[in-house]
């Protein structure tokens, strides 16, 4: 059993990362659904919140069904950071997680996110004073270290336990790498392996198969898993790792008319929750995942990502399901 502060999030949980203009409400709902543990919100600044800046305070929106949720902020000027935190209390999240991995230049180059792995001793400082500003629970998401010559994270990780971090979630990779090559969970299981560590360290990184979640769960012995690029536009991803963990075997691939029932809850939930403009717009990078493998399915794809309208867009769920309502996904 996990505990973050004293929230149970189950034995191994799932949770789902904290990803740019991924994460909102409507996607969290679906993913929740599905088996999803623990949910995050998209990066907040901590900036844009005390300017009151509209894209960010709308990301403050949580709902009773996601719980526990958590609101992800990021920052690296204390004053901002502490006032934030106050904004993003009164919202009644679960817990507060701060980003420290975020490896985007826009946001380095602040000396936010992975731009704080340069300054161990202000990562450190920023989040003993959030966790003594605030009775919610906090966490961290990071990266290994900046880059390969500077990975320090078993150090860093006892760090922030020690001054009140409840958990930590850990990427696989430098700040240098940002995605590329492949995650490596060994210095992650090594955080765990710290006979010092009581706090949950989650892994973060790679997680695209049930077997992956098995292995980080049984060969590297993490707490838990956070599942990032793997759920875009397949929420059933959480559903298909817990059906593996319980029998061994991959359960049935969301049949069509699922997805197609899925992708219309989806766009309808943006739609009312941010509007017909930017509910179209932001729905469209699911809906490749969506619908993958389909053979000749261009026509369709290319209505759904273009169309800037909601009724077009339900028109050509329509037309699929019509067309191939039959499909057997394998």
């Amino acid at each position: 059993m996990a505990l973050i502060g004293d929230i149970d999030v189950g034995t191994f949980p799932l949770l789902l990362a904290p990803m740019e203009d991924v994460s909102d409400p409507p996607f969290r709902a679906l993913c929740k659904e599905q088996g999803a543990d623990v949910v995050y919100t998209e990066f907040i600044s901590s900036e844009g919140l005390i300017r009151d800046a509209a894209k960010s305070v709308m990301k403050l929106d949580i709902y009773e069904k996601e719980r526990p949720v958590g609101i992800q902020i990021f920052g690296a000027v204390l004053d901002s950071m502490l006032r934030s935190v106050e904004i993003v209390q009164a919202s009644g999240p679960d817990i507060i997680d701060i980003n420290f991995g975020c490896p985007v230049k826009k946001v380095v180059s602040k000396g936010a996110g992975a731009g704080i792995l340069k300054d161990i001793d202000l990562m450190v400082s920023l989040t003993e004073a959030m966790v003594k500003h605030t009775k919610l629970p906090v966490t961290v998401k990071t990266r290994l270290g900046w880059d390969h010559d500077s990975i320090r994270i078993v150090e860093v990780a006892e760090r922030l336990q020690d001054v009140g971090c409840k958990a930590i979630s850990i990427h696989g990779r430098t700040r240098a790498q940002m995605y590329k090559g492949n995650a490596d969970w060994a210095p992650i299981a090594a955080v765990k392996d710290n006979a010092r560590m009581h706090i949950p360290v989650f892994g973060n990184g790679d997680v695209d198969s049930p077997e992956r979640a098995l292995e980080m769960r049984d060969k590297y012995g993490l707490d838990g898993a956070m599942i990032g690029r793997a759920s875009i536009g397949y929420p059933w991803f959480f559903r298909e790792v817990k059906h593996y963990f319980a029998t061994g075997e991959h359960c049935e691939p969301p049949s069509m008319g699922e997805r197609v029932e899925a992708a219309r809850r989806h766009l309808q939930m943006a739609i009312d929750w941010k509007g017909e403009r930017l509910g179209v717009f932001e729905t469209r990078r699911h809906y490749t995942n969506y619908f993958k493998g389909i053979p000749d399915f261009k026509q369709y794809r290319m209505k759904m990502v273009t169309s800037d309208d909601s009724a077009s867009v339900f028109a050509a769920f329509d037309e699929v399901l019509e067309k191939f309502g039959d499909y057997q996904f394998v």
